[in-house]
């Protein structure tokens, strides 16, 4: 098993079934009562707040804890004893349950980087540790949902963005204000430790400092020793003209703080449009259907018709136009980049479900010179 054959949801007292909400209840309990400041000269209370800094940095990420379900269920990873013998068949561990590099290539590929993806964490996270410097802080992507017309002719819309900042309480250093920060004496200060078994070995973040190095003497109330904390920001964001579902905008620098002094991240925005009760678009044409009467259809008629623009425009009905003819008002539909294109009107004409005395004697009389029965 991974971690040199441990089970990471054993040592967080958990199943394999549980939530994330579950296992992040259950680290936190495990944490505060095996940290080496509760435990001052107890070992074994070390390195059990080890394995649970272990466990919880696979297990909290739903990615990584993916790739460690798949190899889990392959049963116990033995590194470092070579080939001890063939998979059985259906791919379950040889006799003595132990793998080697081999039999995981064609499940997994490269084992290595697979570890690594398990357990490099401090890319994703702040403070990757004192060998990595200042660090860019991640980028943020939102969909965001703009009206129709918003979409048509530009605009402005506000968001509200969760994001990472550092604390202003302790300035990203996890410690309370006026105590100390000492050494880590699980990584030395480096920030790293290597994780595995015989020959093989990766380096990931110290679960002990978070892969800083260094350990406050009492943590910042505020962010609970982590450095950094999750805000709500207001961004207004400009829309561009003629924008459609899927288009990007990028705001550089609005995303994630840098770590160690280093440039925030870049926003990035993927607009989504909401439909509109009377307007559809096709590229960068406009549809519509107006519904007409059978006396405006059969006589010819002059409606009018509203575009994008906010405009009514004057469209003529000639006569005898049948239900579902369509007619093209050029140059009334998306302007962009220089280009624009038409709105197309549908008209659908409409029956009346009840027609008064004198209408229905009209239409008796126009059955009867039209030869037509009723």
């Amino acid at each position: 098993m991974a971690g040199g054959g441990k089970d990471f949801y054993q040592i967080l007292g958990v199943s394999d079934k549980a939530t994330a909400e579950e296992i992040k209840k259950s680290y936190r309990k495990l944490a505060k009562t095996h940290h080496p400041d509760a435990n001052k000269g107890d070992p074994k209370a070390t390195e059990r707040f080890k394995e649970i800094g272990e466990a919880y940095a696979v297990l909290s990420d739903a990615d990584k804890r993916k790739q460690y379900d798949q190899m889990r269920k392959l049963g116990g990873l033995g590194f470092g004893r070579g080939r001890a013998g063939a998979p059985s068949p259906g791919g379950a561990p040889g006799a003595d349950g132990a793998f080697s590099f081999e039999d995981l290539q064609g499940g997994f590929g490269n084992i290595s980087d697979l570890f690594s993806s398990l357990f490099d964490l401090g890319k994703k996270g702040p403070g990757a540790g004192p060998q990595a410097g200042k660090q860019r802080g991640g980028h943020v992507e939102y969909v965001v949902e703009i009206p129709f017309l918003t979409a048509i002719t530009g605009g402005k819309v506000s968001v509200d963005v969760s994001v990472t900042e550092e604390c202003a309480v302790c300035h990203g250093g996890g410690a309370k204000p006026g105590t100390e920060i000492r050494r880590c004496e699980e990584c030395k200060g480096a920030g790293t430790v290597a994780f595995g078994q015989g020959g093989f070995a990766v380096k990931r973040p110290c679960p002990a400092c978070f892969g800083r190095g260094k350990i406050p003497q009492q943590l910042c109330d505020s962010c609970q020793g982590k450095g950094s904390v999750r805000q709500q920001r207001r961004i207004e964001i400009n829309v561009p003209v003629g924008v459609d579902t899927g288009a990007k905008v990028r705001l550089s620098g609005q995303g994630e703080r840098g770590s160690e002094g280093g440039p925030p991240g870049d926003l990035i925005i993927t607009f989504k449009v909401a439909p509109h009760r009377f307007f559809t678009r096709e590229g960068l044409d406009i549809h519509v259907t107006v519904p007409i009467n059978i006396v405006q259809a059969t006589l010819g008629s002059k409606i009018r018709v509203r575009t994008v623009a906010g405009k009514k425009v004057v469209l003529k009905i000639p006569k005898g136009t049948q239900s579902g003819t369509k007619f093209r008002i050029r140059g009334q539909g998306v302007q962009k980049e220089g280009r624009v294109g038409d709105q197309y009107v549908e008209v659908l004409v409409q029956v009346p479900a009840e027609l008064s005395e004198a209408e229905q004697k009209a239409m008796e009389e126009f059955a009867d010179a039209s030869g037509l029965k009723h």
